[in-house]
């Protein structure tokens, strides 16, 4: 029998409604509870994934000076997490989008 990606959301999500363990669970249901194992953790790297996409937005930055004034002396970024980094001069866009990629995840 070929089971599909909704026939395993839709026990994962009946293992996590009843509140049982997926061994029990697939002992009631007749289900190989290593498959149970990789659903759950399929479907839970999936959301994982999904919701990183989601809260990793790209944020526009732009940097202006008026006529005249004096570039700053530092660049402060500032990170969804809180964290302030202090540089003395604004990033390479390489080094900036290497960043996003490492904090991806990262909560």
């Amino acid at each position: 029998m070929e089971e599909g990606l909704a026939f395993w959301m839709e026990h994962v999500a009946a293992i996590k409604r009843e509140g049982i363990s997926a061994n029990a669970y697939a002992k009631r249901h007749g289900l190989a509870v290593t498959r149970l194992y990789y659903w759950q953790r399929k479907l839970r790297a999936t959301a994982v994934a999904a919701e990183v996409n989601r809260s990793s937005a790209f944020v526009a930055l732009r940097i202006g000076h008026a006529v005249g004034a004096q570039v700053p002396a530092t660049c402060t970024l500032v990170l969804e997490s809180g964290m302030r980094l202090e540089m003395a001069a604004l990033p390479a866009p390489e080094w900036l989008a290497a960043l996003g990629r490492a904090m991806q995840g990262v909560r």
